[in-house]
């Protein structure tokens, strides 16, 4: 019994020692909030790096301070990743480590990479970690950055290299993404992330590649990008909490569009406009008094048919009322106005249009204010934001991003045509 006893507690040590060789020491963390949640939640940061030791992946995977290591280098190599990191202005809670699968650059396109590491490591390892976090505001978000390796050839030879994949889920898509019951749920907290491959953003299809939508105004994807491709705009190497080399990418590049054709030419005079408006009068009737509460509309703007680019759009106007860390850029704040209020729009105004509308496409044209302005000040901003039915129907079915959404379409600030990335727009990656 004494023996059996003993064997036990060298066991608890060892397990104990081994969730403690994943996770990142406070007294390494320089930033005075995040080496205190380190402190606070050491346990929870222990138990979620035994939980994914303890996992069974497809392929070997070792929670890593630096990617890009051999396994034999690895298996010697320090562990310690978990950590608090800054990421888009959010508290996330950071992993680095290097998953031991070899893709053949030949058979898998980058997305197909992509997807492939994050159902096998990227979502088992939130599995793990959100439950823990879920609840607790101090933490806003989940980074994971994983080395894969894939199989090519340079002048016929073969060569095996790593390549980086960085993930980032916001709290609420990290939370929507585990509760999702179907893949179309699973689809759209996909799309509140952020995913870069080797610096380049990339999306994951859980089911196919993305949708190639070209004709009638519609997105057309970017080519995938180079394994070895630099961002367009710079990226540097994140220093992990001790100043060693880290990974992920602190830029966010901005992928590389094509201009989508022309709508086709309508008949958009006066006459047209005005029989448009009187045959929509009951269905816009009904959709300002339905959506108001959220939407917030202008009450002296009724919604109308305005010609843009050769084709016709409904107008709406809206009143945004902005948290106060939207203050800054014109450009954050256009940026904001379209994830905090426009998006949340777009699916229950397209349901009062259902069938083929006689009208190309929608826009929303908002007000900015920000706390200690009221609606009926002058708003700093005036937005809008152009979008034709093809992309917007993208987007309502979760097969397109905000992001593609805007690409499609147009958008402009106090007059003025301007190009928008939200990534940029809001603001950073890993801060410090």
């Amino acid at each position: 019994m004494r023996i059996n006893n003993v064997r036990f507690l060298v066991l608890l040590l060892l397990a104990s020692l081994a969730s403690t060789a994943q996770v990142v020491s406070p007294a390494e963390i320089k930033d005075p909030a995040l080496r205190d949640l380190q402190t606070r939640y050491m346990e929870d940061l222990k138990l979620i790096g035994r939980n994914i030791v303890q996992t069974s992946f497809e392929y070997p995977f070792y929670i890593s301070r630096k990617l890009d290591l051999d396994e034999k280098q690895q298996q010697t190599a320090d562990q310690r990743s978990i950590r608090f990191e800054h990421f888009n202005g959010k508290t996330v809670l950071a992993i680095t480590g290097n998953y031991y699968a070899a893709y053949s650059a030949d058979k898998l396109s980058a997305e197909q990479r992509a997807r492939e590491t994050f159902l096998k490591v990227v979502f088992p390892v939130l599995k793990i970690a959100v439950p823990h976090f879920q609840n607790n505001r101090a933490v806003q978000g989940y980074a994971l950055e994983i080395s894969h390796h894939i199989l090519g050839k340079v002048m016929n030879v073969p060569m095996e290299r790593p390549e980086n994949l960085v993930v980032f889920f916001p709290q609420n898509a990290a939370i929507k993404l585990l509760a999702a019951k179907d893949e179309t749920a699973q689809q759209a907290a996909l799309l509140e992330g952020q995913v870069l491959l080797n610096a380049a953003p990339v999306s994951i299809w859980l089911t196919g590649e993305a949708p190639q939508v070209a004709a009638n105004n519609q997105l057309v994807e970017s080519p995938d990008p180079a394994p070895d491709a630099p961002s367009q705009m710079g990226a540097e190497i994140m220093s992990s909490s001790d100043g060693h080399s880290g990974g992920a990418v602190s830029v966010f590049p901005k992928s590389a569009r094509r201009e989508a054709p022309a709508l086709p030419q309508r008949e958009t005079s006066p006459q047209a406009l005005a029989a448009l408006q009187a045959a929509s009068k009951d269905v816009l009737t009904t959709m300002l008094k339905d959506l108001d509460p959220q939407a917030h509309f202008v009450s002296y703007a009724a919604p109308s048919f305005i010609t843009f680019r050769n084709g016709i759009y409904l107008e709406l106007s809206l009143n945004s009322q902005l948290p106060e860390a939207a203050a800054g850029s014109r450009y954050k704040l256009a940026a904001f106005a379209f994830d905090e209020h426009v998006t949340h729009l777009i699916r229950p105004v397209l349901g009062y249009f259902k069938g083929d509308p006689q009208f190309d496409g929608i826009g929303f044209s908002t007000s900015i204010h920000l706390p200690g302005k009221g609606a009926s000040s002058n708003a700093s901003e005036a937005v809008e934001f152009f979008f034709p039915f093809s992309a917007l129907r993208c987007y309502e079915k979760y097969d397109c991003s905000g992001q593609q959404l805007i690409d499609a379409g147009a958008v402009l600030i106090n007059g003025e045509r301007v190009s928008l990335d939200l990534q940029i727009a809001e603001g950073g990656a890993f801060n410090r």
